[in-house]
């Protein structure tokens, strides 16, 4: 009788898979990121939410308790980790920035010198070329020979083209200092015509004196302009528009076959930095958001079909409080003194090994020693690493302190913020010496902050959208990195390179 029932069971998912790749696949893929946008963000504000996220939460398949495994939680880490379901391990983008020591300064997780800025001011130029693995978007157009167009959008570089991936059509975002969408000849030797023209246009002209909860624009054209406009709801709004151009040039979801478009909004990040999750403010942002996603289904809707789209929205993290805040209402939290831990390993460091500048790049929280320093004081690496940490950890409110050699010998404490803080350490790129606060502290002198391995930074929505997509609330725990896997599979596809996830199998409708 057991025999029968596993053979009966077997039929089954050998039926439900071969249903799965026999249903039409999705003329286009819709991958939504909203930078700082917290899990609970949709319960705070779900009665006033009508529009795009209403769609999401009453038709998709919503998870409530999605979360990163990977230490930091940065925009950079985020983005990657979204649409290639592989950790910083494997991927290599393991931060926003770091401090290269090939290359000896600081790199960004899209700087990129062989390459060149198309529209914007600065010689800087950006690439994928440091995403060490491939994208959803890369499998999909290596399975098809190119067929299918891949085009990621933002307001920050490395949101724009982490996602999108190495073989992307394109990667535009917007640069502050001359109010354009700009690009890099990594993608093409000159912009787009579309794009061109929609800079041509100063769109941003109409936010003149625009007023939201955060008070009111510049009335003037410029850098001051362009700044509030990336710092307001408006900035999501010009996303929007944007997106529509996009897909309307590019002809998104307009052939026989699948395209991708990944579309990451900025401006709720800058205004979370500066004013944090409870302010009004963040809350204005959250309900314009709302808003946002609904013109861009309707617009999808006319052009596409909502039908052939098959939306997933996330978020690259969440944020922490503001300090201030939290010690009002009795909670735990605080500001770092500035420089404190830096100085206070260079201190210890030289005291004990002499004099010298013990420290390279200028983070504090991820400190990369002065190896020709060491090397010329012929001094163990490892030795020294250990006497930076101990001189950390004695800096009050410093929760723990891991070092290299912890890491790559995987011993790290077992237990979520160790694995947290393993998954994010990749040898060739990672520092010596990694200090994590204490919950709720941090190392900024104003407004909030993000990047811890605590679950207020880690924890974010995780919503699938479409045909062939069941809907409902799923309470089961997940990690972001199971997005990549999963929409792999309904495309048939090969899974990203680095993906760790699993398959979300539960939300499929057959």
């Amino acid at each position: 009788m057991g025999v029968c029932i596993d053979m009966k069971k077997f039929l089954a998912l050998l039926f439900a898979v071969a249903s799965l790749f026999a249903a039409e696949k999705p003329k286009l893929i819709v991958a939504i990121a909203v930078d700082q946008f917290r899990y609970d963000y949709l319960l705070r504000f779900r009665s006033e939410y009508t529009q795009g996220l209403d769609r999401l939460l009453t038709r998709g398949a919503v998870f409530s308790n999605a979360y990163y495994e990977h230490f930091p939680t940065v925009t950079a880490v985020g983005h990657s980790t979204y649409l290639t379901g592989a950790l910083p391990s494997i991927s290599g983008i393991i931060a926003n920035d770091w401090y290269d020591r090939e290359e000896g300064k600081t790199v960004t997780s899209v700087s990129d010198e062989s390459v060149k800025m198309l529209g914007g001011d600065g010689d800087g130029g950006a690439s994928p070329r440091r995403l060490l693995v491939s994208t959803v978007g890369d499998e999909l157009k290596m399975s098809n020979g190119s067929r299918s167009r891949v085009i990621g959008l933002s307001l920050k570089d490395r949101s724009a083209i982490l996602p999108a991936g190495h073989m992307a059509d394109g990667a535009f975002w917007f640069d502050t200092k001359n109010g354009r969408f700009i690009s890099s000849t990594y993608y093409f030797a000159e912009l787009p015509a579309w794009v061109s023209v929609f800079n041509e246009e100063h769109p941003l002209d109409r936010y003149k004196g625009a007023r939201w909860q955060g008070g009111q624009l510049p009335s003037e054209s410029g850098a001051k302009l362009y700044q509030a406009v990336y710092g307001s709801p408006f900035g999501n709004e010009l996303l929007e528009e944007v997106a529509e151009r996009a897909v309307r040039a590019e002809k998104l979801g307009q052939r026989d076959v699948t395209d991708v478009l990944t579309v990451s909004f900025s401006s709720n990040d800058a205004i979370g930095h500066a004013l944090g999750p409870d302010s009004p403010e963040v809350h204005d942002v959250s309900v314009r958001t709302d808003q946002v996603f609904g013109k861009l289904f309707q617009f999808l809707d006319s052009t596409v079909g909502m039908e052939n789209v098959l939306v997933v929205f996330s978020a690259d993290h969440g944020v922490a409080p503001v300090p201030e805040v939290n010690q009002a209402r009795k909670m735990p939290g605080g500001r770092m003194p500035p420089r404190i831990v830096r100085d206070t390993v260079q201190a210890a460091l030289a005291k004990k090994y002499g004099e010298g500048d013990w420290i390279s790049g200028p983070a504090e929280h991820s400190l990369y020693l002065n190896l020709d320093l060491v090397r010329r004081k012929k001094l163990d690496r490892a030795e020294v690493d250990a006497a930076a940490a101990e001189a950390a950890r004695a800096v009050p409110h410093v929760f723990r302190v891991y070092t290299r050699e912890q890491l790559i010998g995987g011993k790290a404490m077992e237990d979520e913020v160790g694995r947290r803080v393993m998954n994010g350490f990749y040898e060739r790129r990672g520092a010596d010496v990694f200090i994590l606060l204490e919950p709720y502290w941090m190392f900024s002198t104003h407004g909030t902050t993000h990047g811890s391995a605590f679950n207020y930074d880690a924890h974010v929505p995780v919503i699938f959208m479409g045909a062939g997509i069941k809907a409902g609330r799923l309470d089961e725990t997940i990690a972001v990195n199971d997005v990549a896997p999963t929409l792999a599979t309904l495309l048939g596809i090969q899974t990203p390179s680095g993906s760790v996830g699993r398959v979300l199998a539960e939300i499929f409708a057959r």
